[in-house]
């Protein structure tokens, strides 16, 4: 599944194609993703696109009146194309562009979303969501007042978007090990000073996939086509029975709240 920087380095790649040109045509080819893509979508014809932005997982493309809100769900895939490009198998949505461009959604298993959010109103996708974990809003003080008594595992603890949004399983692993915290132990045994280092550390590992274009897995790659090089980066995510870069012991698995959960234990407390 596409994680926060994944969709980031998406924005940033369409962001030059779409904003200051205008819609004159929203072709639907599939109304069944994950939630029915409603017929106000259409209303963004003959609308020019302002911005492109991100909250959490979803990108927002501001018509003016209203957003056009996407999800790329597991296996969702964007790409600035030439409008008359043959459609391929599971390009359920075209966002077309007077530039002739234009904005194709690919989606496999249909678990992504294209909704529509008029400006005023905030879709119930919104409402319950932390902050962001790059902004200011995020830091060491939130993440120990809100862990205080709580025996749930440290990861599934920063993975809920209640308490911070977009730290998904492949940065709650890598953000742990860099902070030197096991990812079994209770949330609320979390002392402040090591929220400290795993605050830094969430900031870091985000930033720098962004940087380097997001993580190379088998559903994404950017909207040119390449695919993100973070992948190589990675200390402990998928290095079950590898030796740890670190102190050279082994990386352990384990499954934590559904997700298959990598550390090393000579270097994890």
């Amino acid at each position: 599944m596409p994680e926060l920087p994944e969709v980031e380095v998406s924005r940033l790649g369409i962001s030059p194609w779409l904003i200051g040109h205008t819609i004159t045509k929203i072709i639907v080819r599939d109304k069944r993703l994950r939630w029915p893509v409603p017929d106000e979508v259409h209303h963004a014809q003959g609308h020019t696109i302002a911005d492109v932005t991100r909250r959490a997982k979803y990108l927002l493309i501001d018509v003016g009146q209203a957003d056009i809100v996407l999800h790329l769900g597991m296996s969702g895939k964007l790409r600035v194309v030439d409008s008359t490009k043959q459609v391929v198998k599971h390009d359920h949505l075209d966002i077309v562009l007077n530039s002739g461009k234009c904005l194709r959604f690919n989606d496999p298993r249909r678990f992504g979303a294209c909704l529509w959010q008029p400006k005023g109103e905030q879709l119930p996708h919104f409402s319950k969501l932390g902050p962001e974990p790059l902004t200011d809003a995020f830091d060491e003080q939130r993440l120990y007042t809100l862990s205080r008594g709580r025996k749930v595992p440290v990861k599934s603890f920063i993975m809920d978007n209640d308490v911070v949004v977009g730290v998904g399983n492949i940065y709650a692993n890598e953000a742990l090990f860099l902070a030197g915290i096991d990812p079994r132990r209770a949330a609320g045994r979390v002392s402040g000073a090591r929220y400290a280092a795993l605050t830094e550390a969430i900031k870091a590992v985000l930033q720098k996939a962004i940087n380097e274009g997001g993580t190379t897995l088998k559903d994404f790659a950017q909207s040119d086509g390449n695919p993100g090089y973070f992948a190589q980066h990675l200390h402990v995510y998928g290095k079950a029975g590898k030796a740890c870069s670190r102190c050279g012991g082994e990386i352990k698995s384990k499954v934590i709240g559904q997700r298959n959960t990598f550390f090393c234990t000579g270097c994890q407390r």
